[in-house]
């Protein structure tokens, strides 16, 4: 802290880009070169795609704006430590390989959500809206199969699953959202009924028609919507498709982990000032 004469003057702090969740996230472009953007708030989402796909482009973009919008907490889930670990020091939780942290992070975020629908009932609403006190909660998960399939005891591995689908089947409209990953789409990693409750769902390149489809919904291959189709060098390039439309291509921005770094610790900043005025 510097004095002027007789008044102390607080060094200046970077004011952040005032986003919210309740903005349009520009993830890329589609084939004709035009920008996309797509809504968080209320819409949960599947990236699906095999290794090298390009789905961390995607991500990265989706977890840039979230940790740029004060009005929204992270809770990140990632076994394998490092595609989601450059964001740690921005999320409100962090969870790496540990089945049981992840049951017992999930447990709780459900807890979040009753209580959050029983002020809705109590005060005759039905969501909660950019006005709310409530901050939304981003939930985002790298590798479901980790969780899902691989690590733990059945009983676990079905804790963890029935767990994940509540959320996403009743946390959008109390501002939970769930943004899930996997490099292995099939049938029992995840189950039509899950898929079908991702209002947007990308698909990278997939090695087979029946893959993509398990991402996209059933059919899609057939009438030439098939992430199979897409050339493996162009990696973060896919197939999106919203609740009741049609499968779109679209290449996904690309950030360096540079650029990952310098924006989380941007994030970190502007959500805790406090930290700078310390200094």
């Amino acid at each position: 802290m510097s004095m002027l004469g007789s008044a102390f003057v607080r060094p200046a702090i970077p004011v952040a880009p005032n986003l919210s969740i309740f903005d349009p996230v520009f993830i890329g472009v589609d084939e004709f070169g035009k920008p996309v953007y797509v809504t968080m708030m209320y819409r949960n989402k599947l990236i699906g795609g095999e290794p090298g796909a390009g789905k961390s482009s995607l991500l990265s973009n989706y977890l840039a704006h979230a940790a740029l919008s004060a009005d929204c907490r992270l809770c990140l889930i990632d076994g394998k430590q490092v595609e989601l670990g450059l964001w740690e020091q921005v999320a409100d939780v962090f969870v790496g390989p540990d089945q049981k942290h992840a049951i017992r992070t999930l447990l709780r975020v459900q807890q979040v959500m009753d209580n959050r629908y029983a002020y809705l009932r109590q005060h005759r609403r039905r969501k909660i809206t950019r006005d709310d006190a409530f901050s939304a909660i981003l939930i985002v998960i790298d590798e479901i199969a980790y969780f899902s399939a691989t690590v733990g005891s059945k009983t676990e591995q079905d804790m963890f699953s029935a767990l994940l689908r509540d959320l996403v089947a009743r946390g959008r409209a109390v501002g939970i959202i769930v943004l899930a990953a996997t490099q292995r789409p099939s049938s029992d990693i995840i189950p039509t009924s899950l898929r079908d409750l991702f209002a947007w769902r990308f698909c990278g390149r997939t090695s087979n028609d029946s893959s993509s489809d398990i991402v996209l919904g059933h059919g899609w291959a057939s009438k030439g919507y098939t992430a199979n189709s897409l050339d493996p060098t162009n990696q973060g390039s896919g197939l999106l498709i919203a609740e009741g439309g049609t499968p779109k291509l679209v290449k996904a921005a690309y950030l360096t982990d540079d650029d990952v770094i310098h924006l989380a610790d941007y994030a970190a900043y502007i959500r805790r000032p406090q930290h700078a005025l310390a200094a």
